[in-house]
């Protein structure tokens, strides 16, 4: 049965849609023409993505064309993913490069997006916005472990144990001295696509300005890219020394994330995470 969402859309591409997915998924018209349509509860998710997907675009990454949005729906690009191939992965590594370096004036962006279902805390305050450890610390790293604590988790942590990561997060971050890179800001293996011709395409980002290692660690959570990825990255824009040490502070960010959103399967790993910092 067709939804509101799906006779506004009609109304607005100017034909009918004959494949209706029961949630996310291909939207086939009359034509023959594919869509990708994504579907939620109202919130400021879909505006957020397109917001990020266009960023991503001026800094010359791939993205599937946004086609319409609305409160609770975004019609998109429909990319048909390929096998990914070595001159892929070379290709990917290559793109994310040049985006690491288009760079800004400040850390953060000019508005709160989402990380998954979570709000991702982007508007910087005052020393933060020029001063990376401040704001790892208080935009990504204390925002989480306060939503971990209102959901059940690290209630036995003292203000010295706070205290203690903020010291190693200054510690580790201090010395970075890059400016603000474009990220992605999820940038696992679940969010690229192998287009035609082996051609990389990043979707569903979590936009901002930070330290471009921060991306690199997600690529390195869940089993990591391809070597072809890295190669490539490091041959068109090398890390700066010391970038082993400072992945799982990284990581970290992204390990409380999947707490808050997926529970307590995560939390050994955080502790262990923090322990060793």
């Amino acid at each position: 049965m067709k939804t509101g969402i799906i006779n506004y859309i009609e109304d607005r591409i100017g034909e009918r849609i004959s494949v209706v997915p029961h949630g996310n998924g291909i939207v086939e018209t009359e034509s023959g023409k594919s869509y990708f349509l994504k579907r939620g509860n109202p919130s400021r998710a879909f505006s957020c993505e397109v917001k990020g997907l266009a960023e991503l675009a001026r800094g010359g990454v791939e993205v599937p064309e946004v086609i319409l949005f609305g409160e609770d729906f975004i019609l998109l690009q429909y990319i048909r993913n390929s096998t990914p191939t070595p001159t892929f992965y070379t290709r990917l590594g290559q793109m994310v490069a040049g985006m690491h370096r288009v760079t800004a004036d400040k850390f953060g962006f000019y508005e709160d997006n989402y990380i998954g279902n979570n709000i991702q805390p982007n508007v910087a305050k005052g020393n933060e916005a020029v001063n990376w450890a401040e704001f790892y610390f208080d935009r990504r790293l204390n925002f989480q472990l306060s939503m971990a604590i209102e959901n059940g988790y690290f209630r036995d942590m003292t203000a010295s144990g706070l205290s203690r990561l903020e010291e190693a997060v200054y510690g580790l971050l201090s010395p970075v001295t890059e400016p603000p890179s474009l990220l992605h800001g999820d940038l696992w293996g679940g969010n690229y696509l192998c287009g035609r011709g082996d051609t990389p395409f990043l979707i569903d980002p979590a936009v901002y300005y930070g330290h471009r290692e921060t991306d690199i660690a997600m690529t390195m959570l869940f089993g990591g890219f391809p070597q072809e990825f890295y190669m490539a990255y490091d041959q068109e824009y090398p890390l700066a020394e010391g970038w082993r040490k400072r992945m799982p502070l990284y990581q970290l960010y992204h390990i409380l994330n999947h707490l808050n959103l997926f529970g307590s399967t995560y939390l050994r790993r955080a502790v262990d995470i923090m322990n060793t910092l």
